[in-house]
Formats: structure tokens, sequence, C-alpha cells
């Protein structure tokens, strides 16, 4: 799968870009990275360029994730139950995905394009906790942008260099991952206590 979709990036260029990343981002088993990695590094060849790459990216981030939301707000678990199977998604990847979301709100939104499996799941999880879409807009697609600029970044940086860095970005995202999840949670701590302390003060 990963040779094909690099092979329709070089020939169809950033219509590619756009549609894989929808796909992708609403939960066909697209390589999305790899995909940004090898737009960043055909930038840097000198093959793409970098505006239109990156609007490209973003365009189809953004698209797909808002088609997940909107799934998720029109029908819920439904939509789940009948099409779920048809991008390898069940009503249990989701429940895991919204009590993630309930964990860490809106945020889970932002930085839920870093961690593996969960960037297209949030979007569901949103759609049915009935979060609003200037909400779901303001963190989700400036996760987007944050998301689509490091890969493109990194692939242009590295240079020929990046197919052997790629290689380990999996577990590069699982770090991420674990730290990001650590600071929502001490994050979350923080409030709590600052609560506490608040209500101590009053009484």
């Amino acid at each position: 799968m990963e040779h094909q979709v690099l092979h329709w990036i070089t020939q169809y260029g950033y219509l590619a870009i756009f549609v894989l990343l929808v796909f992708g981002i609403v939960g066909l088993p697209v390589p999305d990275e790899t995909l940004l990695t090898f737009s960043g590094f055909l930038v840097f060849k000198g093959s793409f360029s970098l505006p239109l790459a990156f609007v490209a990216a973003l365009a189809g981030s953004l698209g797909g994730i808002t088609v997940s939301y909107t799934l998720g707000r029109t029908f819920g678990l439904k939509a789940i139950h009948r099409y779920g199977r048809y991008i390898h998604l069940t009503e249990e990847h989701v429940e895991k995905a919204h009590a993630w979301f309930a964990r860490v709100g809106h945020w889970g939104l932002t930085f839920g394009y870093f961690v593996p499996g969960l960037r297209h799941l949030t979007a569901y999880a949103a759609g049915m906790s009935d979060v609003e879409p200037p909400q779901f807009a303001l963190f989700a697609y400036s996760g987007g942008c944050l998301w689509v600029a490091t890969f493109l970044s990194l692939g242009y940086f590295l240079g020929d260099r990046w197919q052997a860095v790629e290689k380990n970005i999996d577990g590069y995202l699982k770090i991420v991952a674990l730290a990001l999840l650590i600071l929502a949670a001490a994050y979350l701590l923080w409030r709590i206590l600052r609560a506490r302390r608040s209500r101590a003060k009053n009484k």
C-alpha cells in the first residue's frame, strides 16, 4: 500500500495528496505520515511547490476530519454500525476514543493527529459529544495545520535521508503521544488542585 501511495503522489501530484489524506483521515488504511514526509521530500527535490503542497495537504486533512466529525454528529454510533466495517472502524474503537476525548477535552482534537490510530476517531467522538462546530474547527483545524507543517518540514529538512527516519516514525509518535498524555494529565491535575484551593478560600 505504501509503495502505491508514493506512486500516486508522484504521478498525480497535489490532487493525490488531497484525496489520499481525505480518505486517510476518515479511516482508510493510508500511511498519512509517510505521505506527508514524502511530499516534503519532493519539495526538497524541487518537484513540488511548498505552498501548493501545504495547501493540498491541509485541505485534505481538514476535509477528512470534517467528514468524520459530521458523521459522528449526524449519525453517531448508527453510522459506525452501518459503515464502520468499510473503514475498519468498530464501536469499541470509537468508545475508547470517546473516553480519551472526555479525559483530555478539546485538546484531543488538536494533538490527536500525532497519536497513531486516533486522529480520525477523536473527530467521531467530538461529533457524538455534540461539540459545537466553531469549537471543533478551532481545535481540530489548528491541530491539522500543525501536523501537516511538522511532517512536510520533516521530509524537506531530512532530504534524501527521509526514508531512513520515516521507518522509525511510529516509534517517535508513540513517544510523543506518551509525552502529550503526561502533559494532559499534569494539566488536569493542576486544574483540579487550583479549583480545590479556590473553594477552600471561598469557605
